[in-house]
């Protein structure tokens, strides 16, 4: 057995071994917050993933460049309107953003981050992407998904080499959501659906609910393509 392999044995049992320091957490976390060993901080949360449509077919048609302001694009927009409505950003991939909102009114908020993002992608991203390259058919689409969940926030890796790990169900399914077509924009949990305030629940004049109900997988999620401008 080489060195590599024993040092890995020994690091796997401290992992399974090891007693876990569990504390409650009343805010965001920051990687620095928590230790490398099982160390976890709980929190109730709601997480956000925003995600561009398409990037393979984006990267493999189109020029670097191009896809990169893409990239840039609608990752400032994403990020700028998560911070606008109390969220914290706590990771990137790729083309993808993870927002995490907490507090009392954690679902609304994220629920309205979602519709601001769909507003942003179609009324300033689109708009100035035709202006500047005006022979182009290509317009940019996203997905958005959300739930809300207890979770337990580790920190995994390697000394230089971590970040944190988001155990529950909310990053799981947020994430998952992703993948579903982005002929609707933003999708929520009946966990989120449920804690709406009229706000982010109705729109319009008259008001109607900006949400109808979708099955997934045999379970229930609710879908808006509705705007919301900042």
């Amino acid at each position: 057995m080489s060195e590599f392999e024993d040092k890995m044995h020994e690091n796997v049992r401290a992992i399974f071994t090891t007693a876990w320091t569990e504390t409650k957490g009343q805010v965001v976390p920051k990687s620095q917050d928590i230790g490398l060993s099982n160390v976890g901080r709980s929190i109730s949360a709601t997480v956000l993933y925003a995600d561009m449509d398409g990037s393979t077919e984006i990267v493999d048609q189109y020029d670097v460049k191009f896809a990169a302001e893409l990239y840039k694009a609608f990752l400032l927009c994403a990020t700028r309107t998560i911070r606008l409505n109390g969220g914290e950003v706590r990771s990137f991939d790729g083309d993808r953003v993870m927002g995490v909102f907490i507090g009392d009114s954690k679902n609304s908020d994220a629920a309205k981050t979602g519709m601001q993002i769909n507003y942003l992608v179609k009324k300033v991203i689109n708009p100035a992407l035709k202006n500047q390259y005006t022979s182009t058919n290509f317009s940019l689409r996203h997905t958005v998904g959300i739930d809300t969940s207890d979770m337990l926030v580790v920190r995994s890796g390697i000394r230089n080499n971590n970040d944190l790990v988001w155990v529950g169900s909310a990053a799981n399914h947020a994430a998952r959501m992703n993948s579903l077509s982005s002929d609707v924009a933003t999708r929520i949990t009946p966990a989120v659906y449920k804690k709406l305030n009229e706000k982010s629940k109705f729109g319009g004049d008259p008001k109607r609910n900006m949400w109808t109900s979708a099955d997934w997988n045999g379970r229930k999620l609710y879908r808006s393509s509705w705007t919301w401008r900042p």
